[in-house]
């Protein structure tokens, strides 16, 4: 149990933690705007596909 508390002080003491935080922080900003434009992208994406499929099924005329 020293042990493991001696390896907390030492990761806790060293520039490794911040970094990770940092890291984990960026990462979760990268998966936010990721999913923000993939959700802006399938709302889109349906508009055009409801779009095509109502003017096939009127007659397909312009």
């Amino acid at each position: 149990m020293k042990d493991f508390a001696l390896k907390i002080r030492r990761f806790l003491a060293s520039e490794d933690g911040p970094t990770a935080v940092e890291y984990a922080v960026m990462l979760a900003l990268i998966i936010i705007v990721c999913l923000t434009a993939i959700s802006s992208i399938g709302t889109e994406a349906n508009t055009t596909f409801s779009t095509v499929a109502d003017s096939i099924k009127n007659g397909g005329g312009s």
